[in-house]
């Protein structure tokens, strides 16, 4: 057993985002275009004599350290499938904005999940490692897999898919969270007494990201969610407006937010965009990444 194994694993956008009608359990029917994007958490997992968390990085003090993070429910998870004790420490080095809806708790967890599995020497088959993430959260598996993906379901169930070039984006982040929970009941209520089409896959936003179109893809980018988010946090439009009018050829929320994604067209764009943002008072800070980006890796 290696002293320490540590896994490199990535923040997601959704480019597209298609929620359909409230489910009886009360999840929400998705068709969800994933892109991993170039901005990494670090989990590193050590031997211990009880299971431990610790954070450090951007608003670690927001990250919880028991056993609600999914880091640990992912520990426990594994450990509770091969008949062992989850007893070790795992430390996450965040970069991923927490709470901004771009899947940083997901990522800690498949991170973990893939650590705790190379640390143990367990070899666990990677249909299984998908499984176990789909049962820790909808966005989990993805973090996992990373590079593009169609998730359907309620977003865990995964299709790979062709990307044909590299995108360039900024990613501003807003103080204070928001609530996926919350979200998704603003949707509904939003909603009330309209029928919710079933979500597809746009064919035109697929094409675009087979092709590498960038152009292309800006015209299709659409999230379901952003009105809910707006409406929770009608800061946001602020910031939307800021992107776009300094060159962006498109923007929205990511995921349930309050970060917002804008997409560029070269990274020379992507660096006065993300200027402009700061600048314009309108978000607490302004990332640049590219996508797709590797899935959950060890280092």
């Amino acid at each position: 057993m290696s002293e320490s194994v540590t896994v490199r694993v990535p923040a997601k956008v959704n480019v597209q985002l298609a929620v359909g009608a409230a489910r009886p359990d009360g999840f929400h029917d998705l068709a969800n275009v994933f892109l991993a994007v170039s901005l990494f958490d670090e989990v590193t997992v050590t031997a211990a004599d009880e299971l431990t968390i610790t954070c450090s990085g951007p608003d670690a003090d927001q990250v919880p350290l028991d056993r609600t993070n999914l880091a640990a429910r992912a520990a426990l998870a594994l450990a509770a499938r091969h008949g062992i004790s989850p007893d070790v420490h795992i430390h996450i080095a965040k970069d991923i904005p927490v709470a901004g809806g771009m899947a940083g708790g997901s990522a800690d967890g498949a991170g973990a999940l893939l650590a705790c599995d190379a640390f143990w020497g367990l070899d666990t088959p990677r249909a299984e490692l998908l499984d176990i993430c789909a049962e820790l959260g909808s966005d989990v598996p993805f973090s996992l897999a990373g590079g593009a993906a169609l998730g359907t379901g309620r977003g865990e169930h995964l299709t790979e898919l062709p990307v044909g070039g590299t995108f360039h984006w900024v990613f501003a982040v807003a103080d204070g969270g928001l609530s996926t929970p919350a979200v998704y009941g603003e949707f509904d209520r939003l909603n009330t007494g309209t029928d919710v089409p079933e979500p597809v896959a746009s064919p035109a936003l697929l094409d675009a990201l087979r092709t590498g179109d960038t152009t292309a893809l800006a015209a299709t980018l659409v999230n379901d969610l952003q009105p809910a988010a707006l409406s929770l946090r009608p800061s946001l439009a602020a910031t939307l407006e800021a992107g776009t009018a300094a060159g962006a050829l498109a923007g929205l929320v990511s995921g349930s937010g309050p970060t917002t994604a804008f997409l560029t067209k070269d990274p020379d764009s992507a660096a006065a965009v993300a200027e402009a943002l700061l600048a314009s008072g309108t978000c607490r800070t302004a990332r640049v990444a590219t996508s797709p980006a590797p899935g959950a890796h060890v280092r």
